[in-house]
């Protein structure tokens, strides 16, 4: 990698941070909920130790780090090391610039709900990156990538583990909260974000056959298999085009067939993981 893309990773991987730290301390920590995240935890801890959340958050991260290091590769490991440290590194900013600093909506319930959304718009930053902000994401990514568990029923899983611990020190609603605020905080990863993700399997009939491979082949770079398919009703043989593109790839060919071909036969199919073992050709 050069200069300039180390340069724009470190940007984007810092407002990360920055992003997700805005969350925990104005949102997350006013609504006295643990939802989903290792500083929700923290949150529960600094009722048992008397240190600061950031102190506490930086020690929790650099023992899940060395985890995540090790079962996630130096890759993933290098660029969570920055994030894990910067995470608290905010946190201990905000302590010190808003010390009493209590609530920006003056309610538990919308409290959540903001950290929920806020928060989601940092890890997605960072897992698109093959990092994370430290704490349960790495848990959540060894998970996907050892069980193939989907990151966001990963995070809800390991949070809701640090959503029940709050039942040691506060009340049944805010336990419910907590729980609460897990669930949907997955459910938000899972759909809005993850899912940008996911691959599209696109079944296509087409009169402008011919044109319609080249367009894939030279066009979107991408591969294509065809098959000889016959009509039930009246035997009749065509040939269906099937390719697998992802979401910026999809939208220019359905633009493609829509202009070349708009009677095309197609059928859309979502694919969430795809495995190739190419066979190995003996010397």
């Amino acid at each position: 990698m050069n200069n300039k893309g180390l340069i724009k990773e470190i940007f984007v991987m810092t407002l990360a941070d920055a992003i997700t730290a805005i969350a925990v301390f104005f949102f997350l920590v006013p609504s006295h909920t643990s939802i989903s995240s290792i500083s929700g935890l923290g949150i529960i801890l600094t009722h048992f130790i008397p240190l600061p959340l950031s102190v506490i958050t930086m020690a929790l991260n650099i023992l899940l780090l060395i985890i995540g290091f090790i079962f996630c590769g130096k890759e993933f490991g290098a660029k969570t090391v920055y994030t894990s440290v910067m995470l608290p590194v905010f946190l201990g900013i905000f302590e010190k610039i808003f010390p009493d600093f209590t609530s920006l909506t003056g309610s538990q319930e919308l409290d959540a709900v903001c950290y929920v959304l806020v928060v989601s718009i940092g890890l997605a930053m960072l897992f698109n990156m093959n990092a994370s902000s430290g704490g349960l994401d790495i848990v959540a990514k060894i998970m996907n990538k050892y069980l193939h568990v989907d990151l966001g029923k990963a995070m809800s899983l390991s949070g809701m583990c640090v959503a029940l611990s709050s039942a040691f020190v506060y009340d049944k609603k805010t336990v419910v909260l907590s729980v609460l605020g897990t669930y949907v905080n997955g459910i938000v990863l899972d759909y809005f974000i993850f899912d940008q993700n996911v691959k599209r399997r696109v079944c296509i009939i087409t009169k402008k056959e011919e044109e319609l491979r080249e367009f894939i082949i030279n066009n979107l770079h991408s591969g294509a298999t065809i098959y000889e398919a016959i009509g039930a009703y009246n035997f009749e043989k065509h040939n269906e085009i099937i390719t697998i593109v992802d979401k910026r790839e999809y939208q220019a060919l359905m633009n493609y067939i829509s202009s070349s071909d708009p009677e095309a036969f197609i059928t859309v199919y979502k694919v969430s993981d795809i495995r190739y073992r190419p066979k190995k050709i003996s010397a």
